[in-house]
């Protein structure tokens, strides 16, 4: 649920940064950069080993995507939401987690655990759907 309320506000927080700086990729950028030095204090202080070089160059490209990923969802999130709102932004976000939440589980891609789809996940699915669509009535 924490992580739910600080999304919510994070995209509250950067669609005013975007009027601010009159970009939604500007925004973005100024949101990343300050995540990257909030992440590399940490990543400084924590015990945890530092990988090489050597390890990082050996990361299979597949995993790299996952920044890519991020400018994608942050820049259309700050984009997005101010246009359709924020419940209705959030509503097609989780709807969107819940259906390839529900395919990378069925088919066990990305090296995740299979766990089928079964009718009680599809109509948790379908639930979440109707109430999307709830939201888009204003």
């Amino acid at each position: 649920m924490g992580i739910g309320v600080a999304m919510a506000f994070q995209t509250a927080i950067n669609a005013q940064l975007r009027e601010q700086l009159h970009s939604p990729l500007q925004a973005a950028l100024l949101s990343f950069f300050i995540g990257t030095i909030v992440l590399a204090v940490m990543v400084f202080f924590q015990s945890a080993e530092k990988p090489s070089l050597s390890e990082i160059s050996n990361i299979p490209w597949l995993l790299w995507t996952g920044g890519f990923l991020g400018v994608y969802a942050i820049s259309m999130s700050i984009y997005t939401a101010p246009k359709l709102g924020f419940l209705t932004f959030t509503g097609l976000v989780v709807f969107g987690q819940l259906v390839i939440s529900m395919l990378l589980d069925h088919f066990g891609w990305l090296g995740t655990e299979k766990t089928p789809v079964t009718w009680q996940r599809f109509l948790g699915g379908v639930i979440i759907f109707v109430g999307v669509l709830l939201t888009l009535q204003r």
